[in-house]
């Protein structure tokens, strides 16, 4: 593994090796895809300004979340069905979390259950990425699955009534493989994604399962079965942020959903800092999602008020190529680009990282 020292170049070998039907779901964005782009090409529009002669013999990445010391403020995003990608799925990317000591989330529509994880990685720091079904009883389960699991939160996805236009997955008429299920359900939950005749499966599964009808009400019905504390995943507003927490939210997490959702829309770097100040008078994290491909990414996330910067994609090209070994080389990149820009940058801890560290390039652009 080590010869990949890049996450591009593991993206790179990542998409030769999975079969077209896993590759196009995992790299692909909704519709024309600009945002997919944007979540990229806007952190490349930030710059970073560094201070000289400050000191840096004490570098120290390691931070607090929810009230659990990570080794580092970068964790693993919640994707779906990640046995298409390698045997041992969630499984091999949560053991990789847990050795480099961070977060893992995991999907509901995930091909490894909650059971699974918390028996393969009892100590680490794990997440449940919740979407909630039009059966509630169905939605209570997990979660109550999930805290008698030992997950630290329930990471409430928001911005997701049905799932967007994936022209790439309509295009394969993409299906769950035969051999593999949705591990968190029996029965025709388990194996729905099967064969859609004119398009998407997911997106069919999604239409006949999901509950559209959603508010912030649902909020607070799930802090009455729960007492972990619950993120809102998916959030571009800053007022949507401000209802959340007041719906009883303990962090917002800025997600365009991987630019799977709506095209068009902010990248999540550009949608972050509006949020920060919406909610700055209010006792939550902020952490951020999307377009997260290199130390320096994120750097200026937090520069800009991100607590913890989450990827997703990355740990899909690691886990494809080498399992818990290929997720573990992924967030050990990411580790020493980020032990780098700081250093460099002459902000030694992440508490030194403070928001005049960044700037558009527009104030460099002026005559």
């Amino acid at each position: 593994m080590e010869k990949y020292i890049s996450v591009k170049e593991l993206e790179e070998t990542a998409l030769t090796l999975l079969p077209i039907g896993a590759r196009d779901y995992y790299k692909s964005g909704a519709t024309d895809e600009q945002t997919l782009a944007e979540n990229k090409k806007a952190f490349q529009r930030l710059r970073i300004r560094p201070k000289c002669l400050v000191g840096v013999n004490n570098c120290c990445l390691r931070t607090r979340v929810l009230g659990n010391e990570v080794s580092m403020p970068i964790g693993i995003s919640p994707t779906a069905m990640q046995r298409m990608a390698h045997p041992e799925g969630e499984i091999a990317n949560a053991r990789a979390a847990a050795a480099e000591n961070t977060i893992f989330t995991l999907s509901t529509i995930a091909t490894s259950s909650i059971e699974e994880i918390a028996e393969a990685v009892p100590q680490g720091i794990k997440w449940f990425q919740l979407y909630i079904y039009k059966n509630k009883e169905v939605t209570k389960n997990l979660v109550l699955r999930a805290e008698k699991a030992g997950f630290k939160a329930i990471a409430l996805t928001v911005d997701t009534p049905l799932f967007g236009l994936r022209r790439a997955d309509i295009r394969n008429k993409f299906t769950l493989p035969q051999h593999l299920r949705l591990a968190n359900f029996d029965g025709h939950l388990s194996t729905k994604i099967r064969g859609a005749n004119d398009g998407s499966g997911l997106n069919e599964y999604v239409h006949n399962l999901f509950d559209k009808s959603l508010t912030w009400d649902e909020v607070k019905w799930l802090k009455s079965i729960t007492k972990l504390p619950i993120i809102a995943k998916g959030v571009l507003r800053g007022d949507d942020a401000v209802k959340a927490v007041e719906a009883g939210c303990s962090a917002i997490l800025v997600s365009n959903h991987g630019a799977r959702q709506l095209d068009g829309v902010p990248a999540t770097i550009e949608a972050l800092p509006e949020i920060v100040e919406a909610v700055k008078k209010y006792n939550v994290e902020v952490y951020l999602d999307g377009g997260v491909s290199t130390g320096t990414d994120v750097y200026k996330a937090l520069a800009l008020g991100a607590k913890m910067v989450f990827v997703g994609r990355p740990a899909l090209w690691g886990l494809t190529i080498g399992g818990q070994a290929g997720v573990q080389r992924m967030l050990n990149i990411l580790r020493t680009e980020l032990e780098y820009a700081l250093q460099i940058a002459g902000t030694p801890t992440i508490a030194d990282i403070t928001r005049d560290m960044v700037r558009h390039e527009s104030a460099y652009s002026k005559l």
